[in-house]
């Protein structure tokens, strides 16, 4: 079923799609290629939810290329999700073959850097670098006009000789700049660039698309800079493919669009993964400053002889001061104990005044004024900078030092500045160091609203194509990413509705009391029995946390009646290892949490998993960040009834939950089964107010879902795999 405002149905079927690469495009995706080509041309952006198999990628970049193509724009698609990448290559590369365009896939410097230094080291090589390769030509012009002028002294000219001894004298100059040069630190794979005819690594590239590793091993054998080969490349080009860090960060994205040469109106960016949006760019806004990078600027000031150190020692060790005292005072009874080698949140906010450690800063500080004090800290900061760049530049440095005082001095301004206002929150958290097991602190201005962050971008650029599985309800995601009208669109599976089963199961709703409940337990136990039984191929099964998959991980391999392989996924484990195992096996079972890695952007296909579960509503662990983002949408919102609720906790569960059940049906022919076991999926939950979460979910998938007993589920799953004969020989007994 497709649903849209704005974007009309009535596809254009006279439209000729030169860049889409299959021999036609079904009914659904001409009428989205229609929706979103009418949009780019009024400049509108474009909000596309699809679900698997409506081949959203291809739907977004064959109008969006068209468009670029006939206005001289650059279309740029980016993913946070690993597995989505290869994804766009493949869709490229096909794309390239039907079509020919310029694409590069970008990635960051950190990934592609063959002698493994940080950014602002390989910053100074490239300076100095550049300026060998100036100075060896200045010095070969300046060899050419000597030879000039000393064959025209052979010939008598006049004052030849004069104006050759002020050519080899300047030349004697460049050598001895070019010595010292080449005695500091300096790039050979950047120095072969410049100095190299790169025109056929630059055929090679955009032969086909070319991932990043092809790149690095290709520049590699050539002793070239792949990374910077990359950036010349790009001005111009179709399509580039990265990650959202080089839309999401202001600073970061100005330059990508530099080296695009291209202006911000000149660009189409297409998000896939869209939900994924308000998460990252609320990362990208947040700042944070530990206790180590505090001492460190203590220890760089100590050597420090400068007026303006005295104001930096008093400013930043205040701090440091407050800080430390600010998280032993916040510690409540045993939880010094809790702490592990993760961050741990401690609560310092407070309801009208300022936070906690502000408020100890404030308290405790003595001098000219902490604004006065962090400016000269600032300033100091900047020129110990520019000391260490020189320093590494010039081989008196093998690395190039990170100025302590620059970025403690810049975080306790912004802090003072910006930690009152709507939207920030400050935290304060603390881990132990691995080596030392000592605890230490670091504080953290939380960006709340993402909008803040995004409504620039989708302002600034040509049109942007948000498309997910997952992107529903339209309003919300609007008004938190701050976008203007889009237009909407929304198509179900392509796939026949006869290959799947959604089935709500009317467990107690799974609230944290009813979930040590032995007999819940018992029950939920059986079901995950059942579900694997009569599945004839393998179970996928969601939690709201790893520790409840862990329970019943637990439970199951005590278990006689479940005769499975059972796999646990842990944090920390690798979405694709962990994908590998368990798919390498018949009728296996994986538990996981659904705010683990395996709940989207990880394909299983077929019997990989023919059915999935998941147990409870996965509502996010409540945590201070959480209450903070609620509270600043029910202040932004105060007009719409539970808005924190709605925008910050329900709307994100439910899209975490759809996600989850998308790991099954994968293809036309697939088919499988979709378990929901919560009573709050059911219609029981209509008179549950804001815990009923069934009117969450759109119209068409609410109509799919049949409410089951527990005892039931196993007869109705044997019927539907009955139908779709898909065991392998006989059926299990009820």
């Amino acid at each position: 079923m497709a649903h849209a405002n704005d974007a009309s149905d009535d596809s254009d079927s006279e439209r000729a799609w030169r860049f889409f690469p299959y021999d036609d495009p079904y009914p659904n995706q001409e009428a989205a290629m229609s929706g979103i080509a009418d949009a780019l041309d009024d400049e509108r952006n474009v909000l596309l939810e699809g679900a698997t198999g409506t081949g959203k990628t291809i739907s977004a970049l064959v109008p969006a290329l068209e468009y670029a193509r006939e206005h001289d724009k650059t279309v740029v698609i980016t993913t946070n999700v690993h597995q989505q990448m290869r994804q766009f290559i493949e869709d490229a590369r096909a794309i390239t073959r039907r079509e020919p365009i310029r694409a590069v896939v970008f990635r960051g410097k950190s990934s592609m850097c063959h002698i493994e230094v940080g950014f602002q080291e390989c910053q100074t090589l490239r300076d100095t670098t550049r300026s060998i390769v100036e100075k060896e030509s200045d010095k070969a012009e300046l060899s050419e006009q000597a030879e000039t002028l000393l064959d025209r002294m052979r010939d008598g000219e006049s004052g030849a000789g004069e104006a050759r001894t002020a050519v080899t004298n300047e030349l004697d100059t460049i050598d001895d700049e070019l010595d010292q040069l080449k005695e500091g630190n300096y790039c050979e794979h950047y120095y072969n660039n410049l100095t190299q005819n790169t025109d056929d690594f630059f055929q090679w590239l955009f032969d086909d698309v070319r991932t990043p590793d092809e790149i690095f091993e290709h520049a590699g054998r050539q002793k070239l800079c792949g990374y910077e080969l990359l950036k010349e490349g790009m001005e111009g080009v179709d399509l580039v493919v990265c990650n959202y860090h080089h839309l999401l960060d202001p600073m970061i994205r100005e330059q990508f669009f530099r080296w695009l040469d291209r202006d911000a109106d000149d660009i189409i960016t297409v998000f896939d993964e869209a939900h994924n949006i308000e998460g990252a760019a609320r990362d990208h806004a947040s700042r944070a400053l530990t206790e180590n990078t505090l001492e460190s600027a203590m220890n760089e000031l100590e050597e420090v002889d400068d007026s303006r150190a005295e104001s930096a020692r008093n400013v930043v060790g205040t701090f440091l001061d407050a800080l430390r005292e600010s998280y032993d005072e916040a510690f409540g009874f045993g939880e010094r104990e809790q702490v592990g080698e993760n961050w741990y949140d401690l609560s310092i906010a407070s309801q009208g005044r300022r936070d906690d450690l502000t408020m100890q800063f404030l308290r405790s500080y003595e001098g000219r004024g902490i604004d006065v004090e962090a400016e000269l800290a600032l300033q100091l900061g900047k020129r110990l900078d520019e000391q260490y760049e020189d320093e590494y530049k010039n081989g008196d440095a093998t690395t190039r030092k990170e100025c302590q005082t620059l970025q403690a001095a810049g975080f306790i301004a912004d802090w003072m500045e910006m930690g009152d206002e709507l939207g920030r929150h400050p935290m304060l958290s603390v881990r132990r160091d691995g080596g030392t097991e000592e605890i230490y602190g670091r504080a953290e201005l939380y960006t709340c609203i993402p909008r803040d962050v995004t409504r620039e971008l989708f302002e600034e650029v040509h049109a942007s194509i948000l498309m997910s599985a997952t992107l529903r309800p339209f309003d919300v995601t609007e008004e938190t990413l701050g976008l203007e009208k889009p237009v909407t669109m929304a198509y179900g599976l392509e796939y026949p509705e006869q290959n799947r089963r959604t089935f709500a199961v009317s467990l107690p709703a799974l609230f944290s009391s009813e979930r040590d409940d032995p007999a819940t337990q018992e029950t939920i136990e059986q079901l995950l029995v059942d579900a694997a039984r009569f599945t004839p191929g393998n179970t996928l099964v969601f939690f709201p946390s790893y520790a409840e998959a862990e329970r019943y991980h637990e439970r199951l391999r005590g278990n006689p009646a479940a005769d499975f392989d059972f796999f646990l996924d842990e944090p920390g484990v690798r979405a694709e290892e962990a994908r590998q195992e368990f798919v390498g096996k018949d009728n296996a079972v994986l538990l996981t949490s659904l705010w683990g890695t395996l709940a989207e952007g990880v394909s299983f296909d077929g019997d990989d998993a023919r059915t999935v579960v998941v147990v409870g509503v996965p509502y996010p662990h409540l945590s201070e960040r959480l209450e903070a983002v609620q509270d600043a949408y029910d202040r932004i919102y105060r007009g719409k009834k539970e808005a924190g609720w709605r925008y910050a906790v329900e709307i994100p569960t439910i899209r975490k939950t759809r996600q989850a059940l998308g790991r099954v049906i994968r293809s036309p022919d697939d088919f499988g089964v979709r378990i929901l076991a919560d009573k709050r999926y059911t219609r029981e939950s209509s008179s549950m107010g804001k815990y009923g979460v069934r009117g969450s979910f759109p119209v068409e998938e609410r109509a799919e879902m049949v409410d089951i007993s527990p005892t039931k589920l196993k007869f109705a799953m044997l019927n539907f795999y009955n139908d779709h004969d898909a065991y392998d020989g006989d059926p299990p007994r009820p």
